[in-house]
C-alpha cells in the first residue's frame, strides 16, 4: 500500500495557503531550503508536478489545485478534531468551488452565489475567475463544483460536461445621469454616434449587439472594447460613456455605479447557464443559487 507523508503534504498545504516558500517557512519555523526540498519530496511522490512558473510567478498545475483542495478538507478535519477535543465543537463549513467566466457581469455572480452565502448551514465560497476554456479544465479535474457562464460549455471539449440554463434577461444601456437623461427621450435612436463601450467581437453578446444596432439603424461610437465585463462597466462609468448590462440587475447597477438606465431592448438576450461536471445537480449551494436564479433574479 502506498503512503503518503503528511509533513510533506503540510508543507505544501501551507506554501498555498500562505502564498510563498519565504512566508510558509517562518510560520513553520524552518529554513526555505527545507520546505522547498519537502515539497520536491511530495512532487516525486506523487509524480506529478504542483507548480508551474508562468515568469516569474509560481501557479498551481491542475494536479496541485486537486492536492490542495484535498490538503485543506484533511487539515479542516483535524482543526475540528482539535476543536471537539477541547470542547469546543467544529462546524465545519462545506466547501463550493465556483468558475467564473470573465465575461459574466459581476453584480449577476453576486446574485447567483448570494443564496449560498446565505445558507443556514456553513457554507465557504470559493469563486474563480477566468476564460471558459481554463474553467472546463478545471471541471474535469474536480478543481471546481460548478461554473457560471453567458454561454453553454463548447461541444468540442474533450470532456462531458452539463449546461443547466439559469435565465436569460433582456439588455439595457447606462450612463451618467446627465447623459443617460438626454439619451433616454429618443431611445434608442438617440445612441447613434454615442460614446460607447462594449464587449469585445468574440462575444456573443457583442455579436448580439452588432446585429440590433444593424436592424434599428444607428451607429454607436465605439471607445473601448473589453473581455471583462467589470471593467468595461467601470471604464464606462468613470469616463462617462455608455455601456450595456443585464436589465435583470438595472436597479443594482444605478445603485452600486451611481448611473442611470437609458433604455432596454428585449432584441438582445443574454442567456446564464451553470455548467457542471454531473447531469444531475446535488450540492446544497448550487441547488440554492439555480432556485434563486429561476424564481427571483430571471423572472
Amino acid at each position: 500500500m502506498d503512503w503518503l507523508n503528511y509533513h510533506h503534504l503540510l508543507y505544501f498545504w501551507t506554501v498555498v495557503r500562505k502564498g510563498s516558500v519565504s512566508k510558509a517557512a517562518e510560520e513553520l519555523h524552518l529554513s526555505q531550503p527545507t520546505v522547498s526540498a519537502q515539497v520536491r519530496a511530495l512532487e516525486t511522490a506523487i509524480g506529478e508536478p504542483l507548480f508551474a512558473r508562468k515568469g516569474r510567478v509560481q501557479t498551481l498545475t491542475d494536479v496541485g489545485r486537486v492536492v490542495y483542495q484535498h490538503a485543506d478538507d484533511i487539515f479542516g478535519i483535524g482543526r475540528d478534531l482539535l476543536n471537539t477535543l477541547k470542547g469546543r465543537p467544529g462546524q465545519r463549513a462545506v466547501p463550493l468551488t465556483v468558475g467564473v467566466a470573465n465575461a459574466v457581469p459581476k453584480l449577476v455572480v453576486y446574485r447567483l452565489i448570494r443564496p449560498a452565502l446565505q445558507q443556514p448551514d456553513a457554507m465557504r465560497v470559493v469563486c474563480r475567475e477566468d476564460d471558459p476554456e481554463q474553467l472546463m479544465g478545471q471541471l474535469a479535474s474536480y478543481a471546481l463544483d460548478v461554473i457560471i457562464a453567458n454561454a453553454p460549455a463548447p461541444t468540442y471539449l474533450p470532456v462531458k460536461v452539463f449546461n443547466h440554463l439559469l435565465g436569460q434577461s433582456d439588455t439595457a444601456f447606462f450612463a451618467a445621469a446627465p447623459l443617460a437623461a438626454r439619451l433616454k427621450r429618443r431611445f434608442p435612436a438617440s445612441l447613434q454616434h454615442a460614446p460607447m463601450v462594449l464587449p469585445t467581437t468574440n462575444s456573443p453578446l457583442r455579436r448580439a449587439l452588432e446585429e440590433w444596432f444593424e436592424e434599428v439603424g444607428i451607429r454607436p461610437r465605439v471607445v473601448g472594447e473589453f473581455e471583462d465585463s467589470a471593467l468595461m462597466t467601470v471604464v464606462g462609468q468613470a469616463a462617462g460613456y455608455v455601456f450595456p448590462a443585464p436589465a435583470a440587475i438595472a436597479h443594482d447597477v444605478s445603485r452600486f455605479y451611481g448611473v442611470r438606465r437609458i433604455g432596454a431592448t428585449d432584441a438582445v438576450r443574454e442567456r446564464y447557464y451553470v455548467i457542471s461536471a454531473e447531469r444531475r445537480l446535488t450540492h446544497p449551494g448550487v441547488l440554492a443559487m439555480t432556485d434563486a436564479a429561476r424564481n427571483r433574479l430571471f423572472v
